[in-house]
């Protein structure tokens, strides 16, 4: 049996997931729940699912080699290109679920919450798509540095709420959906954009972001002529794009890294308690009170972690590793320079690891595979603020 497999009638991973939920959204949730179930056994509804990702979604993303980079370091290294899929991250494979999802329902709006704009970017997308309703929202942090995404999900006729509470950002913005979703269940979806909240967000994500690893197993056992990269890394806010990936290779040898920002680590630095309708590991004070997470990637700002990636740390098969700020902008610049590629710069995370292990703790020769789970274009301004180059 997979170390990945459905998690616990309640909804577990071990000790952590659950649904932590007042008693006017358990419907909802039980709902989902047997829908998801339902959906994920129903040729009819993978087929339409695929189909979707493929003629519009743009799957199946390549795993290109970067040469240069390789050459630099001294190791092999791979991407698998979700920053080619459609909406330029790979959240779009998230959304196109939950929006056929929403249909099967009978519900026809979709909220969600968005912290770098490219979870609302695909809502809107996939909302557009199927004609319904979407309301995105977004920390007022969020909405200043990523202003070009905030203008593509207008333009693609989403409703864009500022979050003017707290620290205005990721964490706020979610707990703002869930207060709207309390209000409106009956008619509205909140389309959950990470592997966090109350089950059977965690795991439905999960299962809708596992064809990234799935495609990417097959692609580089087919490039390293059967074998698998000894290293499979992913950035980890929230922790999707890494679930999802890790998904694909959990059952073989390879070792599964994740990358954390330095001031959101809630698996290197936090706790075990209860946020957002789930058991996690969570950056909080002696007393309980959530503190507030810093990353230079508005998609990394969260202070908790999807409960799946807290179990995979407990039972020692994932590891969960930091980089810092400044490693994260030269490591940007590096790929950005050697290859041709701009990375988000949540990708630049799991870059930055590398480029700082490689030789050390990655041993000369190795072989890497890394998600490059979104394009740089949303992070220009803020980049070129940082770097004192403008745009």
């Amino acid at each position: 049996m997979s170390l990945m497999n459905t998690p616990s009638s309640s909804g577990r991973f071990g000790d952590f997931g659950g649904r932590f939920v007042p008693e006017s959204l358990m419907p909802a949730c039980l709902e989902l729940e047997e829908v998801f179930n339902q959906a994920w056994n129903d040729p009819e509804f993978l087929g339409e699912y695929h189909r979707i990702l493929r003629e519009y979604g743009g799957r199946p993303t390549p795993v290109t080699r970067l040469g240069r980079l390789s050459s630099h370091l001294g190791v092999e290294v791979l991407i698998k290109r979700e920053d080619l899929a459609h909406t330029g991250s790979h959240k779009i494979n998230n959304v196109i679920g939950q929006a056929l999802l929403t249909k099967r329902m009978g519900k026809k709006r979709m909220i969600a919450e968005t912290g770098a704009g490219q979870h609302g970017v695909a809502t809107a997308t996939a909302a557009a798509l199927l004609g319904l309703e979407c309301v995105v929202y977004m920390g007022e942090v969020d909405v200043k540095r990523q202003a070009l995404n905030v203008f593509r999900m207008k333009l693609l006729g989403a409703d864009v709420i500022p979050v003017s509470s707290g620290s205005r950002t990721l964490k706020d913005a979610i707990n703002e959906a869930m207060r709207e979703w309390v209000t409106s269940v009956e008619s509205t979806h909140y389309c959950i954009g990470s592997v966090m909240g109350p089950h059977p967000y965690p795991y439905m994500v999960r299962q809708f972001q596992r064809i990234i690893g799935d495609e990417a197993y097959e692609q580089t056992r087919v490039m390293l002529d059967g074998e698998v990269p000894d290293y499979v890394v992913a950035c980890v806010g929230g922790g999707s794009n890494a679930a999802g990936t890790f998904a694909g290779f959990i059952d073989s040898r390879s070792r599964l890294i994740g990358v954390e920002p330095e001031g959101g680590a809630a698996i290197n630095n936090g706790i075990p308690g209860i946020v957002h309708g789930m058991r996690s590991n969570l950056l909080q004070d002696d007393v309980g009170q959530v503190l507030e997470a810093h990353s230079i990637s508005a998609g990394l700002d969260y202070p908790g972690v999807g409960p799946e990636h807290s179990y995979l740390s407990s039972i020692g098969r994932a590891e969960y590793v930091t980089a810092c700020d400044q490693e994260v902008l030269e490591a940007l610049q590096l790929v950005s320079r050697l290859e041709g590629i701009i990375p988000a710069l949540e990708p630049a995370h799991a870059m930055a690891w590398l480029i700082r292990e490689a030789g050390k703790k990655i041993p000369a020769g190795s072989t890497v595979l890394v998600t490059m789970s979104g394009r740089g274009d949303k992070d220009a301004e803020t980049v070129a603020e940082i770097l004192g180059g403008g745009i």
